[in-house]
């Protein structure tokens, strides 16, 4: 891998990390499901100069409901009852553990050991965090840690029905799947959020939540997974994939330089726990299908 896209790989961790502050923000200004449906109608605006991969209309809406619309609705109402941001950013990553566990489940694919010591480790270092939820400070709350797990188990499922899809642009099918969540979202906020919050929300918002809408839109999902899909058609999952472990490392450094965040050390411990754990799994993953690429060949 280049220096140059060796950086674009650290640029695009660092947005996705810092992207959790942009939700604290922009959730001051519009409630959870009424910014998550302007941050994928943002985004959809794109479809207008990237053209629409060859799939069925039923496939995009199966993908789009699992994979966006399930997940940042559960991501968004979980920041808003107790969940920070920080935090937030390292629990996301118990999707790899769990897209391994669901593969194997759902698509027959064998676990290696060290993914075995891998995901041990990181359901070690969410017990332990889950084991502070009862703290003095209560910035966690018990139904914001049950959204964040929603959340990672509706991307891992998401992960395996891409993986379904078979080899199509991301970047356009990214695009495309936009589409999906603004009606559902919409109609869910309508019923939970009401239609008084929703007017008056979109009224007089501020302008840092008209900003957060922007960034999530347009930076953090069609510029990042632009981003994303291209280091991956370059170089491949495998080689591609590390890289998102930075997103934790900059989400919690973010959330404690923009909103003073901190951690105690239990936390700390459970954090750096799901990290590693991660990590364990993610390389092992790797050289399993270099393995398996070097027996095609």
């Amino acid at each position: 891998m280049t220096p140059r896209h060796k950086l674009l790989g650290i640029l695009i961790a660092a947005v996705w990390g810092f992207n959790f502050v942009v939700i604290r923000l922009g959730l001051e200004s519009f409630p959870p499901l009424l910014l998550a449906a302007l941050r994928f109608s943002v985004a959809a605006t794109a479809i207008f100069i990237v053209p629409k991969p060859p799939l069925s209309w039923r496939w995009f809406i199966l993908v789009g409901m699992v994979w966006f619309t399930g997940q940042f609705a559960f991501l968004f109402v979980g920041m808003r009852v107790g969940m920070p941001a920080g935090l937030a950013s390292v629990l996301m990553q118990t999707q790899v553990v769990l897209t391994v566990l669901l593969a194997a489940g759902l698509l027959g694919e064998r676990i290696v050991p060290w993914q075995i010591v891998g995901i041990a480790v990181a359901i070690g270092g969410l017990g332990i965090i889950g084991s502070t939820v009862t703290d003095a400070t209560h910035d966690i709350t018990i139904t914001g840690l049950a959204c964040v797990a929603a959340r990672a188990t509706s991307w891992a499922l998401g992960n395996i029905l891409v993986r379904r899809s078979g080899k199509v642009d991301m970047l356009a099918f990214v695009t495309w799947l936009c589409l999906v969540p603004p009606l559902p979202l919409l109609a869910l906020s309508a019923f939970y959020e009401g239609h008084d919050v929703i007017q008056a929300s979109l009224r007089h918002p501020a302008w840092q939540g008209v900003g957060a809408v922007f960034f999530l839109g347009f930076v953090a999902t069609t510029a990042g997974f632009a981003g994303w899909g291209h280091l991956i058609k370059q170089y491949g999952a495998a080689a591609t994939a590390p890289f998102a472990l930075l997103v934790p490392v900059f989400g919690a450094f973010s959330a404690w330089f923009f909103l003073g965040e901190t951690f105690n050390v239990v936390r700390l411990a459970g954090m750096a726990l799901i990290v590693a754990g991660v990590a364990v799994v993610l390389l092992a993953s790797r050289r399993r299908s270099m393995s398996l690429a070097s027996q095609t060949n």
